[in-house]
């Protein structure tokens, strides 16, 4: 009989997120099938990725937590519906240690294999065949990084892996930087939603240019949602109101003082950001305009 494999997620210190592959007698991949996302078609504002619709446009990662029990509480806090989790590093030698399946369940929560801590197009794509053949997973997060300093995404090397998965069938939701050129050419090789940082990963500096992330959501027809450098729910709403389907986060969540109440904060500053892109701001005036008529004043 086969030896196949199924996935679970372990930790191994604060700052990593694992995945712990165990093997199993079977002829087959267990599977988990997607979650389903039930929506009122009337009040609906749900967004869509790769055929997959949610209600949350909160994406939350699965690393710097001081443990699983936090990260799991964190997730719930945010309302968020997919979250992110590391592939890259493999830990094989404690199958006992727990799990994050054991805290963030696969059946609610969808999980989101992504090549954090890869530097070339080969590594990243070695990386999600890993992950496709231990869960199935085809919905994945491509990032490819340049160098360690910035962790600013190889362009390069990140559009070369995007051609090469697509071809194999996955569906990649593109870490890239925030250049509206670059984002239509990840769209035309392929991509299911281009994610621009909005400044260096983990640095908590807010959008940085408006304008760019602007210009890339007017010429998107996929998904695009804030990857990186968002610090707090303000830019997080920032993020919304330019137009982005939604905002992915780690760092300002899980090293907040109070990472619970901020993944709270989190999600309502995404709803604010959302009412209002859809609102429609004012038009903003060099001078005073009374919001009394000056008309018929005594």
């Amino acid at each position: 009989m086969a030896t196949c494999w199924k996935s679970s997620i372990s930790w191994a210190g604060a700052d990593t997120r694992l995945l712990l592959l165990q093997p199993i007698a079977d002829t087959g991949f267990e599977m988990t099938e997607m979650p389903t996302i039930q929506t009122d078609p009337a009040t609906d504002d749900s967004w869509e990725v790769a055929g997959r619709r949610f209600t949350s446009r909160l994406i939350v990662g699965t690393g710097k937590y001081k443990d699983f029990a936090q990260n799991a509480a964190a997730v719930e806090a945010s309302g968020a519906q997919i979250v992110t989790v590391a592939v890259r590093r493999v830990n094989v030698s404690d199958p006992n240690q727990p799990v994050l399946m054991d805290y963030i369940d696969p059946k609610k929560i969808t999980y989101l294999p992504n090549t954090a801590g890869c530097y070339t197009a080969e590594d990243a794509i070695r990386t999600l065949r890993l992950a496709r053949e231990a869960g199935g997973w085809d919905l994945v997060k491509l990032e490819v990084l340049g160098e360690a300093r910035t962790l600013y995404p190889d362009m390069r090397e990140t559009l070369k892996a995007t051609e090469v998965l697509v071809k194999e069938g996955f569906k990649p939701m593109v870490y890239c930087v925030d250049d509206p050129i670059a984002a239509k050419q990840l769209e035309e090789a392929g991509a299911v939603a281009i994610m621009p940082l909005g400044a260096p990963i983990g640095s908590g500096l807010g959008i940085q240019n408006r304008v760019t992330i602007r210009l890339i959501v007017e010429g998107a027809g996929v998904p695009v949602l804030v990857d990186a450098g968002v610090g707090t729910a303000s830019e997080a709403a920032q993020a919304m109101e330019l137009g982005c389907d939604g905002v992915l986060m780690n760092t300002a969540i899980a090293e907040a003082k109070d990472p619970i109440r901020m993944a709270h904060a989190m999600k309502h500053g995404v709803i604010a950001g959302r009412e209002a892109y859809l609102a429609g701001r004012m038009q903003m005036r060099k001078y005073a305009d009374p919001s009394s008529p000056l008309a018929g004043l005594i």
